[in-house]
C-alpha cells in the first residue's frame, strides 16, 4: 500500500507483521520484543555495523516497534535511496542470522531494568494485569527477563519463521514514492522468499474475560504514587472509535479537558493527567492515568471518580463536544503532514483489515459525531462501577483505600 505525496523528497517505508507480545505464550514471555532488536543485529549480507553506517550514511531514520498485536520496521530517508533501503530493510526483517545474540541479551535486560525504574510507565502493564488477569493481553510487551537471558537461538529463529510470512506481512510507503516500483521490489525481495505461512487472525488466546474489575498495586520506593484507571474499550473495526476519539478528549486528552482542568489546573494536583484508549482485535480499553504525591493519592482518585460519575449523569455540553471534535480534525490533518504518519496509517488499516480512509473521510466522521454516540459510549464503557484501579508506589495500604472513591467494590 502506498501513497504520494509529490510535494516532498522523503520516502517512509515501513515493514508490519501481525505479530506481538499477545501471541506468546508464558514462557515466552518478550520474545517478540527480543526478535525486534535482533533484526538490528545483522543478517547473512549485512552486520549490524554495516546497517548502522547504510542508514546513517543516507542520513535516514530508522527504528522498529513491538506492540501487543504487531511489530513494525520503518525508516524515512530521500527518496532517491528507496530500492537501497529497501532492500536492506526487506533483509533485516525477514533473513536475521542472530549474531551477537548474547550481547543484544543484555541490552534488553538493561532495557527491562530502565522500564522497571520509570513507575510512570509501569503502572500502565500493573492495570493491564488489573483488568486482564493471566490473558496475554495482561502481560507486558517488553517482556521477562528470565525468558530473554535463556530463549535459545532455534527457538527464536523458529518463533521468526512461523510468523513473518507473506500472510502476516503489510509493506507501505508514503512520500515521493512511485507505487508500481514499491509493488516491484515487494515482487522480488519478498514473494519470491518467503513461504505464505500461517496467517495470525482471529482471537489470539480468546477474547479477555472482563466479568469483574481488578486492583493491583506494585510496591516500589518512588517520590510520587502513580495511578492508573481503566475498563473495558473497543475493538479497532468498531465504527464507535471516531466517538471514542472526541470523548477521550473531553475527559482528559487536551490541556482544556476535564481531568486536566480539575487535577492540574484548579487543584494543583499533578503535574501529568490525561487518559487514552487502546484498541485490539478483539476488545479495547479505555484509561486514565496520573502522579501525584502520596497525600494527595485519595483526593486525585476522589476527583477522577467524581469526573466520571458526572459525566455520566450529566454528559457533555455542546461547546464541550463542538471544541473536542475540532481538535481531533487538527490533530488528524496536522499528522498527516508527516510522511511517516501517513505511511503509519496505511500498514495499520490493511495490517488489521479495516477500510483505509482518507483525510476527509476521517473529518467527516468525526462531523458525525452527536451527543447521542457519545451518552451511548458512557453508559457502556465510563461507569466507575467496571473500572479497574491500578498504582506504583510506596503505600499499598493508603492506595486500597483511596481507590473505593472510584470504585467501592475495590476498596479494602
Amino acid at each position: 500500500m502506498t501513497e504520494a505525496t509529490e510535494a516532498v523528497r522523503s520516502v517512509a517505508l515501513g515493514f508490519g507483521v501481525r505479530v506481538g507480545s499477545r501471541d506468546e505464550a508464558v514462557e515466552q514471555a518478550g520474545l517478540s520484543h527480543f526478535l525486534e532488536h535482533l533484526l538490528f543485529k545483522g543478517t547473512e549480507r549485512f552486520s549490524s555495523t554495516e546497517i548502522d553506517e547504510f542508514f546513517d550514511g543516507i542520513g535516514a531514520e530508522v527504528n522498529a516497534g513491538t506492540g501487543k498485536e504487531t511489530t513494525t520496521l520503518y525508516s524515512r530517508f530521500l527518496d532517491q535511496h528507496l530500492e537501497s533501503a529497501f532492500d536492506v530493510m526487506s533483509d533485516m526483517l525477514l533473513r536475521p542470522s542472530y549474531p551477537d545474540i548474547d550481547s543484544e541479551r543484555q541490552v534488553v535486560i538493561e532495557e527491562i531494568a530502565m522500564y522497571e525504574d520509570e513507575p510512570s510507565d509501569k503502572v500502565h502493564d500493573v492495570l493491564d494485569v488489573a483488568m486482564f488477569a493471566d490473558h496475554p493481553l495482561g502481560r507486558p510487551v517488553i517482556g521477562r527477563a528470565e525468558v530473554i537471558g535463556s530463549v535459545p537461538v532455534t527457538d527464536i529463529a523458529r518463533y521468526h519463521d512461523a510468523r513473518y510470512g507473506l500472510s502476516n506481512l503489510v509493506v507501505a510507503a508514503a512520500g515521493n514514492v512511485d507505487h508500481d516500483r514499491v509493488v516491484e521490489l515487494v515482487e522480488e525481495t519478498c514473494q519470491s522468499a518467503l513461504p505464505a505461512g500461517e496467517p495470525v487472525s482471529g482471537s489470539r488466546g480468546g477474547a479477555p474475560d472482563r466479568s469483574a474489575p481488578g486492583l493491583r498495586f506494585h510496591v516500589k520506593e518512588t517520590e510520587q504514587c502513580h495511578l492508573s484507571v481503566g475498563g473495558a474499550g473497543i475493538d479497532r473495526g468498531d465504527e464507535r472509535r471516531f466517538a471514542l476519539r472526541v470523548l477521550d478528549t473531553i475527559l482528559g486528552g487536551s490541556t482544556s479537558s476535564r481531568l486536566f482542568q480539575e487535577v492540574r489546573e484548579k487543584r494543583g494536583l499533578a503535574y501529568s493527567v490525561y487518559s487514552y484508549s487502546s484498541a485490539y482485535v478483539d476488545s479495547g480499553k479505555i484509561a486514565i492515568y496520573v502522579g501525584t504525591r502520596p497525600d494527595n493519592v485519595a483526593e486525585a482518585l476522589e476527583v477522577i471518580g467524581g469526573e466520571l460519575r458526572k459525566l455520566g449523569s450529566e454528559g457533555v455540553s455542546a461547546i464541550e463536544l463542538d471544541r473536542a471534535k475540532e481538535n481531533v480534525k487538527g490533530r488528524t490533518v496536522l499528522s498527516m503532514e508527516s510522511t511517516m504518519a501517513r505511511m503509519s496509517r496505511l500498514w495499520t488499516a490493511v495490517l488489521h483489515d479495516l477500510p483505509v480512509l482518507s483525510v476527509d473521510e476521517v473529518i467527516e466522521a468525526v462531523d458525525a459525531v452527536s451527543p447521542s454516540d457519545i451518552d451511548g459510549l458512557l453508559e457502556e464503557f465510563y461507569d466507575p462501577a467496571s473500572m479497574s484501579v491500578a498504582g506504583v508506589g510506596a503505600d499499598e495500604d493508603a492506595f486500597r483505600e483511596a481507590a473505593g472513591a472510584v470504585n467501592p467494590t475495590l476498596a479494602a
